[in-house]
């Protein structure tokens, strides 16, 4: 990727990958010339800004014939969490998504980096190199005995949510529900704790995003890493499940955490909807809120591109020098700009991963 004078974003989720295995005959081609398909392809994000991002690893659920979207357009509503999935077929997709990462690298010559280490991160974004992070959202590829987290930390995962918005063998996530808070269920088995310590062992960053409020709190008390929620709002602005509660941005803050705001309109706007009719002063609204309670060096994006409706401001990764603009004007100074476009997800990562 050619250096340029756009403001340089680093995200903390997107869903590309998902996107580029649904039908795609030649999907590293289609990511790396462009496909303009979805929000993401790396010509779309020179044209954005965009450096790098954890790129995520996830195994769809059965909708079970029920319109998701139109249940999210109701002023209420309580989508039903999906059925546990089984190991074996969810091994092969996560396979299959993590090798695609692998062969767009690979393919890449050299444009497209899978970063391993912090070191990597910043050499990539002063080398203007696509930085991206093997992710997995929803640890359901993951055995019992972690023997499939060692093949994958080697293959260069680096970052775990270890469930996403259904039940799995490591806990239980939060649905799509609204209004609600996050306190939903259960929190983490026994094997979740597991599962934590032996991320804490090997320095993988634990993702809080979909987990229930009871499964946070268990990584709170479990954790001597940094609390990171890649992708997730405030409560207090829009009451949504998914979203953060003062309490738990506190804890975040007293660990040096991070949290990256979703671009998902249901999590942005008060009332909850699904409508790309958002005004970029709603998702800054939420900013201001997480600046407020984890500081500014605590907050950046976690777009959820190719996952999620975002507001019609944005469309998709190239709009992204829009953002920064409503940022700018609504007052962020440059070195502001600089830490939650970017810097502070090199920080947290560093602290997280070391050196």
């Amino acid at each position: 990727m050619a250096r340029s004078s756009l403001m340089p974003v680093f995200d903390g989720h997107n869903d590309v990958l998902l996107r580029l295995i649904r039908g795609k005959t030649e999907p590293e081609r289609d990511f790396l010339e462009g496909d303009n398909q979805g929000h993401l392809d790396l010509p779309r994000m020179k044209k954005g800004g965009f450096v790098g991002g954890f790129f995520a690893v996830y195994v769809p659920s059965d909708s079970g014939g029920l319109d998701i979207d139109a249940l999210m357009t109701k002023p209420e509503y309580d989508v039903p969490l999906p059925a546990e999935l089984d190991l074996a077929p969810s091994q092969k997709v996560t396979l299959h998504m993590a090798s695609l990462l692998m062969r767009i690298e690979r393919a890449s010559k050299g444009t497209v980096k899978i970063c391993r280490t912090a070191a990597d991160l910043r050499h990539c974004i002063d080398t203007g190199t696509l930085a991206t992070i093997l992710h997995i959202e929803g640890a359901e590829g993951i055995d019992a005995d972690l023997h499939m987290l060692d093949v994958l930390y080697e293959s260069g995962l680096r970052s775990i949510g270890p469930v996403w918005s259904r039940p799995n063998i490591f806990g239980h996530g939060v649905p799509f529900r609204y209004p609600s808070t996050p306190d939903t269920g259960p929190g983490l088995t026994e094997r979740g704790k597991d599962l934590v310590r032996a991320c804490n062992r090997l320095k993988v960053m634990i993702d809080l995003s979909h987990l229930n409020e009871k499964g946070f709190w268990d990584v709170v008390k479990l954790s001597d890493a940094p609390l990171v929620a890649t992708h997730s709002n405030a409560h207090a602005i829009s009451p949504h499940s998914r979203n953060l509660t003062d309490k738990q941005l506190a804890a975040i803050r007293e660990s040096r955490g991070m949290v990256g705001v979703n671009f998902a309109t249901s999590f942005i706007r008060p009332d909850g909807q699904r409508n790309d009719d958002t005004p970029l002063e709603e998702m800054i609204r939420h900013m201001d809120h997480l600046i407020e309670h984890v500081g500014v060096d605590g907050v950046g994006f976690g777009s959820d591109f190719d996952g999620a409706t975002i507001p019609n401001e944005i469309g998709d990764v190239a709009g992204l020098p829009r953002l920064v603009d409503a940022m700018r004007k609504h007052g962020y100074d440059d070195a502001t700009l600089r830490k939650l476009c970017y810097e502070n997800w090199v920080n947290v990562l560093e602290r997280t991963w070391g050196k």
